[in-house]
């Protein structure tokens, strides 16, 4: 069921993550972390649309992360991406160690909301940027199904990720909503 799921993940949030990476376009890293890295396929992308930088994909499910693999071989390969199980709680990097970090649909599973995201923010550069990218906004009834369906998940509001990034110590924080579609993606800088 794990597989299935992740890989579907690739096919089915594609359009909201590349609309989430229309927001990134301005940047230039170097080092870039995948936050929660799913089936693979934003990592492929990143690496696309960055060719200067090198990737490192994290998902605490071990499904993904060798779906991830997979899906990727070749960027393994030639050194340009490198697949980590671990958990945003307790990220396994020193501090000031990427330029972007992304989470594409993700954050909806994070333990500690709050916790993770000062995480991110230490492993961030001075200048570094986190990108989340969410289909779900917590204001659509008709996600409430997936809350009974899926364990541990919880859809945040706008106003909520706001607070916990800046409780994070990210500022300049940059918020694009489409309401109709209940999308957010939100660019917040250390």
């Amino acid at each position: 069921m794990g597989e299935l799921m992740v890989k579907s993940m690739n096919k089915g949030h594609a359009a909201v993550s590349d609309w989430g990476m229309e927001h990134i376009t301005k940047l230039h890293p170097s080092k870039i972390i995948d936050l929660g890295c799913g089936g693979g396929r934003n990592a492929a992308e990143l690496l696309k649309r960055f060719p200067a930088a090198t990737v490192h994909a994290l998902d605490y499910s071990e499904v993904s992360v060798q779906k991830t693999k997979q899906f990727n071989q070749q960027a393994i390969k030639n050194g340009r991406l490198q697949v980590t199980h671990a958990n945003v709680l307790n990220l396994p990097f020193s501090a000031d160690t990427f330029d972007l970090a992304t989470a594409f649909e993700t954050v909806y599973f994070w333990p500690g909301p709050l916790e993770s995201f000062k995480e991110v923010y230490r492993i961030l550069k001075k200048g570094g940027c986190f990108l989340i990218v969410n289909e779900s906004d917590g204001t659509n009834k008709a996600d409430d199904k997936w809350l009974k369906i899926i364990d541990n998940m919880k859809i945040y509001t706008v106003e909520q990720l706001e607070f916990f990034l800046t409780e994070a110590g990210f500022s300049e924080i940059t918020i694009d909503h489409k309401n109709k579609k209940h999308h957010i993606c939100i660019l917040a800088k250390k």
